[in-house]
């Protein structure tokens, strides 16, 4: 019921029956990690829409210039309503008429560690992060302006980039033009408008499945690949068993401790369950 009253001003804004935008009926995966999606927006004006996941919905911000990596930058960043988590897929073209109208680019996508409490800070208008995407890294901070009288009910926020290891003192916007395309579907804001190109990878949604990133699956992958390779080729092997001079020891793989898993496509992440682990050779039978 919450989450309905918070999407009523999202809802009231679209004809679902004209735009493909998802209405956020769609049951997204669940997540250890509260998200984050950056999308390119070619409506009436380029921006970027920003959107940090709480609460069960987007709280989104409408960055004029897009973000910046020099912390010299101060983006503006106009507060606009809460967005559906499965708007984190959408990809595509909102039709001319309605709210919003114009191309949708998923830029960045990934997840966010608040600094603190976050519903402190946005109360407090003082939200500190770190971003973990696929483009965006580090540490950033939104801090809200006063109202503008002369703007009516609109409220501005500042989106600022922190020092730190992936700030940059030069150039901070080149990132935007360096990755001019999506990180869901590789495509280009021409392609994504005219429909040409693959669909976007799924983020937030799995097909009903818990997010990839989250579980390992055993059955799929590049060692059920060869777990299957293997049974094929045994198969063609006899039984005939091989003398072979066997080493005292053979050390181990260790774990590392870190503060959390890698992010990225190329990792599997699996729940570690403490118990005991053994070598053992047979001899003679």
């Amino acid at each position: 019921m919450a989450k309905t009253r918070k999407l009523s001003t999202y809802r009231a804004k679209r004809d679902f029956t004209k735009t493909a935008e998802p209405s956020g009926a769609r049951k997204v995966a669940r997540s250890a990690r509260l998200r984050f999606v950056i999308q390119k927006h070619a409506a009436r004006r380029l921006h970027y829409d920003f959107r940090l996941e709480l609460d069960g919905v987007f709280k989104s911000w409408a960055v004029t210039r897009g973000p910046s990596l020099n912390p010299s930058d101060k983006r503006l960043a106009v507060e606009v309503e809460d967005h559906p988590l499965d708007y984190g897929d959408f990809e595509g073209t909102i039709p001319k008429g309605q709210y919003g109208g114009g191309t949708v680019m998923l830029w960045d996508r990934g997840y966010w560690i608040p600094e603190g409490d976050p519903h402190v800070g946005l109360r407090s208008g003082n939200l500190k992060f770190s971003l973990e995407g696929e483009r965006l890294h580090g540490s950033f901070v939104l801090v809200r302006m006063a109202n503008d009288r002369e703007r009516g009910k609109r409220i501005n926020w500042l989106l600022i980039k922190h020092r730190d290891e992936f700030a940059v003192e030069a150039n901070g916007a080149a990132i935007l033009d360096e990755k001019d395309t999506s990180v869901a579907s590789g495509r280009t804001l021409k392609a994504i408008a005219e429909g040409k190109g693959r669909k976007p990878k799924p983020f937030m949604l799995q097909g009903g499945k818990v997010e990839a990133d989250a579980v390992w699956d055993s059955r799929t992958g590049l060692a059920a690949e060869k777990r299957k390779a293997d049974a094929r080729g045994a198969k063609k092997k006899t039984n005939t068993l091989t003398a072979a001079n066997l080493p005292d020891f053979i050390a181990p793989q260790l774990c590392e401790t870190l503060a959390r898993p890698p992010s990225g496509a190329g990792w599997l992440h699996e729940i570690k369950f403490d118990g005991y682990r053994i070598q053992m050779r047979i001899l003679d039978g």
